[in-house]
């Protein structure tokens, strides 16, 4: 079993002026410690199930792009962006960018979006779940136009693009890896079958994430898709993973059983780089036992 970080809690004791360090230290200790994914939210507000609106956020993007440079080993990506917050094509380069400035280690993840407070605050449109999921789909097509050898026009019902130009191409041989986050049966896992490299479901257990693998296993069959191609991931529990060692390696080896290779926690505030490194001493090698 697999395992990575996922950055989601940027409020810190000392407030801006530690947050450089603390993701530049956290991002270190991961890569040391044998992680495979360094991630972090889409987000320009903090989620209010987590905390508030009003707590520390940073852009996704350069946040990486700062991890990238502190790393040699980790993968690289956003646990997913919202297809309403940037045009199709821009993503597709600004991905492009990571992957070439991180040596490889990119990909993109994407998803329908969802935090409407967000949208309706910064003035960016929201359109009806239907049509996201439209849009969802055209980016992806766009972004695999763009990491191919075709530079020619995307003429979607969405988005319409004269040329797709990305020079210079992405360092990832054939492309950086496209995750699609959710698990929505009918839209989400359909397109996880269609275009995605790997699913990251969120769920609340082994059971719910079998139901959901039943899911996409039959959205495969129906498409001519490997499902064995498709690398399976899973958002770990909120909890923290150290006050009870066993019951996550149990956790880990029911999801391995049903196929799921990779488990995505967090690092836990106050003390991120403390935790991932607490993590790699009591979890890490026992993980690595577990297929």
């Amino acid at each position: 079993m697999r395992f990575g970080f996922h950055f989601m809690d940027f409020t810190m004791p000392g407030g801006s002026a530690a947050l450089a360090p603390a993701v530049a230290e956290t991002a270190r200790a991961a890569d040391e410690i044998g992680a495979s994914w360094f991630t972090v939210m889409d987000h320009w507000f903090q989620m209010e199930a987590f905390r508030t609106a009003h707590d520390p956020m940073l852009e996704g993007y350069a946040t990486l792009a700062f991890a990238a440079a502190q790393t040699s080993r980790l993968q690289l990506g956003t646990i997913v962006t919202g297809v309403t917050y940037r045009h199709p094509a821009l993503l597709a380069k600004t991905v492009t960018t990571l992957d070439v400035l991180s040596s490889g280690r990119a990909f993109l993840g994407i998803g329908a979006a969802w935090y409407e407070r967000e949208h309706l605050a910064l003035g960016v449109p929201f359109p009806p779940l239907a049509e996201r999921f439209e849009r969802l789909e055209e980016a992806i097509q766009i972004a695999l136009q763009m990491w191919s050898d075709d530079d020619g026009p995307y003429d979607g019902r969405h988005y319409h693009l004269a040329e797709t130009i990305n020079v210079p191409a992405p360092v990832s041989q054939p492309r950086p890896k496209i995750v699609i986050g959710g698990s929505g049966e009918r839209k989400t896992l359909r397109m996880v079958a269609q275009y995605a490299d790997a699913t990251n479901l969120i769920v609340t257990g082994p059971e719910q994430a079998r139901e959901k693998l039943e899911v996409l296993r039959r959205h495969c069959d129906n498409l001519g898709r490997d499902y064995d191609a498709i690398e399976k991931t899973v958002q770990g529990p909120r909890a923290n993973p150290l006050e009870d060692p066993d019951g996550f390696l149990r956790l880990a080896q029911q999801y391995a059983d049903i196929g799921i290779g990779h488990i995505h926690t967090r690092p836990i505030t106050p003390d991120p780089v403390g935790s991932v490194r607490a993590f790699g001493d009591v979890l890490a090698h026992r993980l690595a036992e577990i297929d």
